[in-house]
């Protein structure tokens, strides 16, 4: 266990102890990652720091709930972001897909597009694009860790590969997909 480790443990057993100065720390140390996650999945900057202050309230009320031999206070952080911000991308996809349902029940054209709209349809088309950069081994590593919500070990038992193979897959294609983006932008 190194330092950093050793005074992030520490934190959250003054945290679960109800420390505001801890917590505060802990905050200061983890949110701008946590934050820089939520933005990669979420796509949207105010999205993702309603998202960020419902996962550190959750840290606060769950404090001691942390189990140090499941993970690091910053590995269980960022996992309660990626679960956070994946409940928030299904909620947006099913309102979605009821608005568009509404409407063609109704009969009625969809309304007009509106910037906010473009601008997601340019930025799916951004990622589809570079999705198409990945081997087919990669794109569903990724589209069922991502997109489904599949945890590594879930991935290499759905598609029976080996655990390292499939994080390999996931690593190699998201500093692909990180090169592809780059260029795009």
């Amino acid at each position: 266990m190194d330092e950093r480790e050793t005074i992030d443990r520490d934190l959250m057993i003054r945290v679960a102890a109800r420390d505001g100065g801890a917590f505060a720390r802990l905050f200061e140390v983890h949110g701008p990652l946590t934050l820089g996650v939520l933005l990669r999945i979420l796509g949207a900057r105010g999205e993702a720091e309603e998202v960020l202050q419902e996962v550190f309230l959750q840290v606060w009320m769950q404090a001691d709930r942390y189990d140090e031999v499941r993970s690091t206070p910053r590995g269980w952080i960022l996992m309660l972001a990626r679960s956070r911000a994946l409940d928030r991308l299904r909620r947006r996809d099913s309102s979605r897909r009821r608005e568009e349902t509404a409407f063609e029940e109704a009969g009625e054209a969809i309304p007009p597009v509106g910037t906010e709209r473009l601008e997601t349809l340019e930025r799916r088309r951004q990622v589809t694009s570079a999705l198409g950069v990945l081997s087919p081994d990669q794109r569903r590593c990724i589209e069922l860790a991502f997109f489904e919500g599949l945890t590594h070990t879930q991935i290499a038992e759905r598609l029976e590969a080996p655990l390292g193979t499939v994080k390999s897959r996931i690593l190699l294609g998201m500093n692909k997909l990180r090169q592809a983006l780059s260029a795009d932008a």
